[in-house]
């Protein structure tokens, strides 16, 4: 990195931007307004930092597809988690859009299986939100996303009792039961550790549990007219504040996306 000092006159200014922007690679630049004291008057100053770092080329990666807007994203919660880790890590990427229904033959060629989300990290396709997301955390470790093992497991059944609650056609055969016990859990324990499940900064376990709830509020919420319950006031705290990240913005699924990814398990 190097610095040039430069009084700040239009013709100075405009003669030293254009000779650093001769260099190649082309720099980023980034302006630091200063001022100092000479021979009694106030001189101010102009520091250009000069960056010749290369950004990182985005990484591909392939995710599923609205099935009710083209050229949107759709709902799956794994492919989410990891462009909310990617988000999180200010980490550049490609994003190919695979309508499920109807997988083009380049992706089958790439991925076999099929399935979403899958990315290509140091030219080999991965698949796997689990070990996606772990390869992320290598080779990108700043701003470090990892959960202590112990804290990893953390609300973790709750998307199987939200499905099993969603599915169900009896409302005495404890589903529900089943989700608000797996959510008053969270609840007690958000009480004493949060705002976040590793405490004051968001981490991997958050990114994989934030969608899975995003989807429990849509599907329960259109199906059953189910919402998570003001008894549970640390978990609608934890929700909403996930929800409120832009990464979280930028990455979710339409909600009517959610509701007819979720039609087949209701009406099936």
């Amino acid at each position: 990195m190097s610095t040039a000092r430069i009084q700040p006159t239009a013709c100075a200014f405009s003669s030293t931007i254009k000779q650093h922007l001769r260099l190649r690679p082309q720099p980023s630049l980034c302006f630091n307004h200063g001022a100092i004291r000479g021979r009694g008057t106030l001189r101010r100053t102009l520091r250009v930092y000069m960056s010749s770092a290369p950004s990182p080329s985005p990484l591909e990666i392939c995710v599923k597809a609205s099935v009710t807007t083209p050229s949107k994203l759709g709902d799956c919660p794994f492919c989410q988690r990891v462009l909310l880790t990617l988000e999180e890590k200010h980490v550049p990427y490609d994003m190919k859009l695979v309508d499920l229904k109807h997988k083009p033959e380049w992706f089958l060629k790439i991925n076999p299986e099929g399935k979403v989300p899958v990315i290509n990290l140091s030219e080999k396709w991965v698949s796997d939100s689990d070990v996606i997301t772990q390869a992320l955390e290598e080779k990108f470790p700043s701003p470090p996303l990892g959960t202590p093992p112990e804290k990893a497991s953390v609300g973790s059944k709750i998307f199987t009792t939200f499905i099993g609650f969603l599915k169900s056609k009896d409302p005495n055969d404890g589903t529900e039961q089943a989700l608000l016990s797996e959510l008053g859990s969270l609840n007690e324990y958000l009480k004493e550790n949060g705002p976040f499940i590793n405490g004051k900064d968001i981490s991997a376990v958050d990114l994989s549990l934030g969608p899975k709830l995003y989807h429990m509020e849509i599907a329960l919420g259109h199906y059953k007219k189910w919402t998570v319950p003001d008894s549970l006031p640390s978990v609608k705290s934890y929700m909403k504040t996930i929800f409120s990240r832009d990464s979280f913005i930028k990455t979710r699924a339409q909600p009517q996306d959610v509701i007819e990814g979720w039609r087949p398990k209701v009406e099936g």
